[in-house]
């Protein structure tokens, strides 16, 4: 059990274990909810921009693309996942591949 003293400015100073479970860094914020049987709860509010580093790493190392391969990339993947079972045109038969005498 976590316990912390209530100062004579009302600060408290979070137990290093619960900081660490609950990920927090000088700047964190957080929120005291109030549950139904009347006590409190304490729950850790978003992230700060510091829990982002390193997502971005491999920004500048990637090919430049243009605005229209971007939106081409974005269209296709939308499709993709709207429409799994729809075949991309290299998997797709033409019209000919059902032609008389076509293979058979």
């Amino acid at each position: 059990m976590a316990i912390a003293k209530l100062t004579s400015k009302g600060q408290i100073t979070v137990p290093l274990e619960v900081r660490k479970r609950l990920g927090l860094r000088p700047g964190s914020r957080l929120d005291f909810v109030q549950t139904s049987d009347g006590g409190y709860t304490l729950e850790a509010l978003g992230g700060s921009l510091s829990s982002l580093e390193g997502m971005f790493r491999s920004v500048g190392t990637a090919t430049p693309v243009s605005i229209e391969e971007m939106d081409d990339a974005i269209a296709a993947e939308s499709a993709a996942s709207a429409f799994p079972h729809v075949p991309d045109e290299a998997d797709s038969a033409s019209a000919a591949d059902f032609a008389p005498g076509h293979g058979a």
